[in-house]
């Protein structure tokens, strides 16, 4: 089991949030100047007294006036999604155990807690869903971290657990948090920022062997980019012919449709029908080739059914006929590492 700071921590310390482009007078600072968007940037922080607070941050999805965020902790990745509205910051939904890139902007809001909100004096107060009770307690407080000093708003809430202390910096966010409890402290410092950094995973990708009927593994490490669509990126490296003993799994015009992890933990895939026509394969080779889809896309979910859908309609090629709901699992038998 572990530790209950690596999935407890993300949610009280992760705080950054987009701005918008209203001006504001520079002697009346809003919430939403604490939480800017930095688009393909890492915040690393320093932790002490845990081995889970030290962690990074980087943002995978923005739109408007949201943001999703990807933590990092290693004891656990953790996304959640923030907006600012209506002069305040709120976290709606939030995931732990997610080492998986889908675009949760418009999941519906699971939560309403406020991490800052207007006006921005000491004094101003809230009070989040579990009954925690947060309070500006300073507007210019001086703040020592690995990355530098800051000037910033500290925000206090106490609950059965402990008092958290957070502080923001305005144009940075989050620069400090420290966390007390009975006779212990745990805390988290910025201690770098790094632009221009993507998020980084290893993928791992099967591909049906023509000559010995099993399946080729090869590892292929992805950049993303804050945006970027991961299903057009996996579709994009699933058409190479990466390996030397490996055949092709998707055709030229082969498009994934839509690629998602629904409610029940069933990987959903859908292809356009030029997978089918384009294939060429007979049933032996087909079925290698749908084996290594399903390994595929359902390995990077870490999850072991998947249902494959052709234009939202059933899987039929003359081969294969699968019936409404039918699913495909995972099968890592009879796979090898590949020659690059």
């Amino acid at each position: 089991m572990k530790n209950r700071f690596s999935l407890i921590l993300p949610t009280l310390v992760f705080s950054f949030i987009l701005g918008s482009c209203t001006t504001q007078s520079p002697t009346t600072p809003t919430a939403q100047e604490y939480f800017p968007t930095q688009e393909n940037t890492k915040y690393i922080y320093k932790g002490l007294g845990n081995e889970y607070a030290s962690y990074d941050v980087i943002i995978d999805y923005t739109s408007e006036n949201k943001m999703q965020r990807r933590i990092n902790n290693s004891g656990t990745e953790l996304v959640e999604v923030i907006e600012v509205s209506d002069g305040k910051v709120t976290r709606l939904y939030e995931q732990a155990e997610t080492y998986y890139r889908e675009n949760f902007l418009n999941k519906e809001a699971t939560m309403q807690d406020v991490l800052l909100m207007d006006p921005i004096k000491i004094g101003t107060s809230w009070t989040l869903s579990d009954g925690t009770v947060k309070t500006i307690t300073g507007v210019s407080v001086d703040v020592e971290t690995p990355s530098g000093n800051y000037s910033a708003v500290s925000v206090e809430n106490k609950n059965e657990y402990g008092t958290t202390v957070e502080y923001y910096a305005k144009n940075i966010g989050l620069v400090k948090q420290v966390y007390t409890a009975n006779d212990y402290e745990i805390s988290s410092s910025l201690s770098e920022v790094l632009e221009n950094t993507p998020l980084l995973q290893t993928v791992r990708f099967y591909y049906p062997n023509i000559h010995n009927s099993t399946l080729e593994v090869y590892d292929k490490e992805i950049s993303f980019q804050t945006n970027d669509s991961t299903k057009d990126i996996l579709e994009s490296i699933y058409k190479e012919n990466i390996t030397k003993q490996g055949g092709a799994v998707f055709t030229a015009n082969t498009k994934i449709n839509k690629y998602y992890l629904n409610d029940e933990d069933i990987v959903c895939l859908d292809l356009n029908n030029a997978f089918l026509t384009e294939m060429n394969a007979g049933a032996e080779y087909e079925a290698m080739i749908l084996q290594s889809i399903v390994n595929t896309f359902g390995s990077y979910y870490q999850q072991n059914k998947v249902l494959l859908t052709i234009d939202n309609g059933l899987y039929s090629s003359g081969h294969f006929e699968f019936v409404e709901d039918e699913y495909l699992t995972v099968n890592l038998d009879s796979s090898q590492t590949s020659e690059k």
